[in-house]
C-alpha cells in the first residue's frame, strides 16, 4: 500500500484542492500515482454538498460554493484541519459503509489520545462530543466516490472561530451545535495533524473493510 502523504502550511484555495484531488483520482484510475492523504486549511469559505437546502442558508450574503461531495452546507477556515484523500476502495472491497466507519474510528481514537471522549452518529454523520450535557459537533465528513475511489475528505476544528456557522445551518441539523476542541479542552494540539495521519494509515493497513 503506497500512500503519499502532503502538509500544506499556507491556507489551500477549495477549489484549487478540489482540482488537485480530481487531477490525482484520475492517475490513481491510471495506476499513474500513489493514494494520497493531504493535511491541510482553508481561507474562510463555505461549501454545499449535493443534499443541501437553500433554506439553510441563513445570511443570504454568503459566498456559496456548490460541491459533488455527499452532505450539505458547512463552512472551512482557519484553525480548522481538513484532511483530503484520495483513496480506492475497489482494493478495500468497495464498502463506501465501512469506509466512512474508518474515517470515523480514525478521529475518535485521535482525539482519546487528548483525553476526549466523541462519538458517530448513525443519523447526523460526524463526529460530536457531549459536552456540559450538551451535545457538539466537532468533526464534518463529506465525501465523492467515483470510479471506486473516494475522494474528498473530512474537517476537525481545533481553535477555529465559530460565528460563521451562525450564517448557516451547519450540516442542516438545527438542534445541535458546533465547538471547537480548544472549547472543550484548552491543551496542545499542535501534533494532532501527525496523529491523524498515522492512525489514518494504520486503520487503512488493518484492512477493517
Amino acid at each position: 500500500m503506497n500512500i503519499d502523504i502532503k502538509k500544506s502550511r499556507k491556507l489551500i484555495n477549495y477549489t484549487d484542492a478540489i482540482d488537485f484531488l480530481e487531477k490525482r483520482l484520475i492517475e490513481v484510475n491510471k495506476n499513474k500515482s500513489n493514494e494520497l492523504i493531504w493535511i491541510l486549511e482553508h481561507p474562510s469559505t463555505f461549501t454545499a454538498g449535493i443534499s443541501y437546502d437553500k433554506n439553510e442558508i441563513l445570511d443570504k450574503k454568503i459566498n456559496l460554493i456548490k460541491t459533488n461531495r455527499g452532505g450539505k452546507i458547512t463552512w472551512h477556515g482557519p484553525g480548522q484541519l481538513i484532511c483530503y484523500f484520495v483513496i480506492d476502495l475497489s482494493k478495500r472491497n468497495k464498502d463506501i459503509r465501512k469506509f466512512v466507519t474508518l474515517i470515523e474510528k480514525t478521529i475518535i481514537q485521535t482525539l482519546r489520545k487528548y483525553k476526549i471522549n466523541s462519538f458517530s452518529d448513525r443519523k447526523n454523520i460526524g463526529i460530536w462530543v457531549n459536552n456540559k450535557n450538551k451535545i457538539k459537533k466537532i468533526g464534518a465528513i463529506g465525501i465523492k466516490i467515483k470510479k471506486w475511489i473516494a475522494y474528498h475528505g473530512f474537517s476537525l476544528n481545533i481553535n477555529n472561530g465559530l460565528h460563521q456557522y451562525k450564517k448557516i445551518i451547519p450540516c442542516g441539523i438545527k438542534d445541535k451545535d458546533v465547538s471547537n476542541l480548544k472549547l472543550i479542552k484548552n491543551q496542545n494540539y499542535k501534533k494532532i495533524k501527525d496523529e491523524i495521519v498515522i492512525n489514518f494509515i494504520k486503520n487503512l493497513k488493518m484492512k477493517v473493510f
